[in-house]
């Protein structure tokens, strides 16, 4: 059945060569019999016109002057070839709507803009534009690191909107490791991935892989997983909870400027993490442990620590937050507190049990929370539960 929304990733080649060149390539056919010009000379007023449009940076022009081309046309670049392959095939509808994924780069603001221009023009619905920050060619280190994340968070954010049934991804432009992201996260999504090679007559689709992600280890990672989400953490923290040597594929190694080794999040572990947090947000009742009667529900129990004063009703305020807003918490219960040593707030599987960090920004308080998981995976389940609750305080 067609996908009716499309989500695309965006190259050069509209660009470079097409656009960059034709002024070159006109002349250069002027001579020539007609039987062995690249453009048809019904079209060349529409090419010459093009490269007025493009020669003058005017971008709506440069979409008004493409459209007599019909969309296998090389000059219209890989991203308008392959949309018409998908439609000739059925993979999409003629009307459908399309998200163009592009560089952090004039080029790529560029290049969307006739895009969007231009597709508008073929009745496409909605079309719209967006900039992933930090996928640029100038500092390796922020493509790695911001620039593919970016792009796996931005993508997954429209299929959430969306929904994986109604969505396909378009990888045709790009730079190789742009493409990639986008057929492992269709892979991970079940979300079919296309790919047109510029010698290729047609569009293929990537095949399904027999792979599975494994949902237990999201869940109890999930805590760590929203916290590098949002910024580098130093390793040592992060290991301190304990270590899955299968986490390695999830995080990017590095140091800061004091030369101590840090952690952030890879391309694959927020393809990852945006993944099961949809999947748990799907299947939740089927994996949770059922929740405490109300009658049966705990006050929090702080202990001393000798520092504990400093935060105890704010503390006392959050732990209840936490018994009182989810379902299958009994009790939270402190056993430790350190005054000088700050940690972002998650939930993490520790001794069997389940424990709870919180912090003011100065100090920090663990704390034991009480459930009625009777499993390793209803207790699994739970610590997803909670962080899911952490990130929408």
């Amino acid at each position: 059945m067609p996908r009716s929304i499309l989500l695309c990733t965006v190259g050069t080649s509209l660009i470079y060569p097409n656009l960059a060149n034709l002024r070159k390539t006109l002349a250069e056919e002027a001579g020539k019999p007609d039987d062995r010009k690249s453009i048809p000379v019904a079209l060349r007023p529409s090419a010459e016109r093009l490269a007025a449009a493009y020669e003058s940076r005017d971008w709506s022009a440069v979409a008004a002057a493409l459209e007599p081309f019909p969309g296998n046309a090389r000059l219209c670049g890989a991203e308008v070839n392959s949309v018409t392959s998908l439609i000739q095939h059925n993979y999409i509808p003629g009307d459908a709507g399309i998200f163009l994924f592009h560089s952090d780069t004039d080029e790529g603001r560029h290049i969307a803009t006739i895009l969007t221009h231009l597709l508008r023009r073929r009745g496409h619905q909605p079309v719209e534009a967006i900039l992933v920050p930090d996928l640029q060619d100038q500092d390796p280190k922020r493509f790695r690191t911001n620039g593919l994340r970016n792009l796996a968070r931005l993508l997954c954010d429209r299929v959430r909107q969306y929904s994986p049934a109604a969505c396909a991804i378009n990888a045709t432009g790009g730079y190789k490791a742009q493409i990639a992201v986008a057929v492992l996260l269709g892979q991970a999504l079940g979300i079919p991935v296309y790919y047109m090679h510029e010698r290729f007559s047609e569009i293929i689709a990537f095949p399904p892989m027999p792979v599975a992600l494994d949902f237990e280890v999201w869940m109890r990672f999930s805590g760590w997983l929203n916290a590098l989400a949002k910024d580098f953490l130093p390793r040592h923290l992060v290991e301190e909870d304990g270590w899955d040597e299968r986490y390695e594929s999830l995080v990017e190694a590095d140091c800061d400027e004091q030369g101590r080794a840090v952690l952030s999040l890879s391309a694959t572990g927020q393809i990852f993490h945006e993944t099961f947090r949809q999947r748990f947000r799907s299947s939740r009742d089927q994996v949770l442990p059922p929740a405490v009667p109300a009658g049966q529900k705990r006050p929090p129990v702080l202990h001393d620590h000798k520092v504990i004063h400093q935060l105890r009703t704010p503390l006392t305020n959050y732990l209840q937050r936490i018994t009182d807003e989810v379902p299958q918490v009994v009790q939270c219960i402190t056993n430790y507190c350190n005054p000088d040593l700050p940690q972002p707030l998650r939930f993490c599987e520790r001794n069997e049990g389940i424990e709870g960090v919180y912090s003011n920004g100065t100090a920090t308080v663990r704390f034991r929370v009480e459930t009625s998981a009777q499993t390793p995976g209803q207790r699994s389940a739970v610590v997803a539960a909670l962080n899911e609750w952490l990130s929408g305080q």
